[in-house]
């Protein structure tokens, strides 16, 4: 007589049983997308920087240090920490401005000194004296790039003529829209972008991975961004 089989888990799962674990999953993921929908509406509520303020910053600096990048971070530095005290139980910023990191993502490649890294926030000052060109990346965060030496150049798809940004103006991205952006030799800005920013990393970080392999540069990345981060979530903000 053939011995009976026995019964494996897959055979037990019934349909009602996978059913279930699908609407369990389907509500999960509901429930998920609508926190972040509302998290989404609350999120200024933890912004603390203006973007009239970076821009009439940028604009003194460019003024009072013109075609000279190290005096306008130290200038840029000096009224952000005069204006927000450190420490501070508002806002942490980083003042070791010998803290410089590349950064390779959309293609472009230059380097970056991270002010300020939150949750909701972010403040670098990037550029190269070489110059770049790439892909802006498609964001979750608003974005405003000040130039403060050398020259930009955009373009989005459909347009014929190329957008122009010179010392002492501001580009500025929505979230959601993508351009190609190209950094002239010796270009240097100041770029504060207000979102969500952990969600922008996979791009910041992604040419890593499938170009560069700079692991000594991604740990830096990583180390400086969390140690911002977690400084400023220390103190409240998010």
């Amino acid at each position: 007589m053939a011995k009976s089989r026995p019964t494996t888990q897959a055979s037990k799962s019934s349909p009602a049983t996978c059913f279930r674990k699908w609407m369990l999953r389907a509500a999960l993921f509901g429930i998920l997308c609508v926190t972040c929908g509302w998290l989404d509406t609350i999120k200024e509520q933890w912004y603390v920087f203006d973007p009239p303020f970076l821009h009439e910053l940028a604009q003194e600096a460019v003024v009072a240090f013109p075609n000279n990048p190290e005096g306008m971070i130290q200038h840029i530095l000096t009224n952000l920490t005069t204006t927000y005290p450190q420490p501070s139980n508002t806002i942490s910023l980083n003042t070791n401005s010998t803290e410089w990191v590349f950064n390779n993502a959309g293609g472009a490649m230059g380097a970056m000194y991270i002010i300020h890294a939150s949750i909701t926030e972010y403040l670098i000052i990037f550029g190269t004296p070489l110059g770049t060109e790439g892909h802006t990346g498609l964001h979750t965060a608003d974005d405003y790039f000040h130039i403060l030496v050398g020259e930009q150049w955009a373009f989005r798809p459909g347009a014929l003529e190329m957008e122009r940004y010179k010392p002492g103006d501001v580009h500025f991205l929505p979230r959601g829209t993508a351009k190609q952006y190209k950094m002239h030799e010796g270009c240097f800005a100041m770029e504060y972008a207000r979102g969500w920013i952990p969600l922008m990393m996979p791009f910041g970080l992604a040419d890593t991975f499938t170009s560069t392999l700079d692991v000594p540069t991604l740990y830096h990345t990583v180390r400086i961004t969390a140690r911002e981060m977690i400084k400023n979530i220390l103190i409240g903000k998010i």
